[in-house]
């Protein structure tokens, strides 16, 4: 099931509608959606790595527009809206940590968990509760999202063969792995903080 999947993916990251896909996904990670953008920007960049940076420049835009919208999640409806997607997740702890740290050291969560796959909409949603500066916020978004799909999609494009062959010998292992880091983000973010 798992290579019809992924042959599905590769066939689909090749596909007319790939970057839309990839855009629109993007953009929901960073205020509502589980699902990191990566699921569509590693087989794009595998399957036409010319293209490897208008992929990371697609993300990272559409991450940061996404962004926005959990950033006004926070600000205007954090009580009606917010909060929900944050107990959804089960991150309340963590979102309440993370409104703390806002008041000492809101740039620096942004930097730093921007670059991570720890779900970034509960920063962009606390960063909005906490009513940290807007422009701040954009530009740190910018840099970290913007570092992140771009050393991901520059390793795909710089060693995208090996890469793929990598995955197709070990996809079921990878997806396991993926699925345990996924899974393990939510729980280490809900017990950590």
């Amino acid at each position: 099931m798992m290579r019809r999947l992924y042959n599905w993916i590769m066939t689909q990251a090749a596909g007319p509608h790939a970057t839309a896909v990839l855009a629109f996904l993007s953009f929901l990670e960073s205020s509502v959606f589980p699902i990191p953008p990566d699921v569509m920007l590693v087989p794009m960049c595998l399957a036409n790595r010319r293209r490897a940076g208008f992929y990371a420049l697609v993300c990272t835009v559409s991450s940061v527009v996404g962004g926005l919208l959990g950033y006004a999640i926070g600000f205007y409806l954090i009580e009606s809206v917010g909060r929900g997607i944050i107990r959804f997740y089960g991150l309340e702890h963590a979102f309440e940590a993370y409104q703390a740290m806002f008041q000492d050291w809101g740039l620096w969560i942004i930097l730093i968990k921007g670059l991570t796959p720890i779900p970034y909409k509960v920063v962009t949603i606390a960063s909005g509760a906490a009513q940290f500066d807007l422009t701040v916020f954009i530009l740190a978004s910018i840099a970290t999202r913007g570092a992140r799909f771009s050393i991901e999609a520059l390793l795909l494009w710089a060693f995208g063969e090996p890469i793929r062959e990598f995955i197709d010998k070990r996809l079921n292992q990878l997806t396991w792995i993926f699925l345990a880091c996924l899974i393990g983000g939510f729980v280490a973010i809900r017990f950590i903080f």
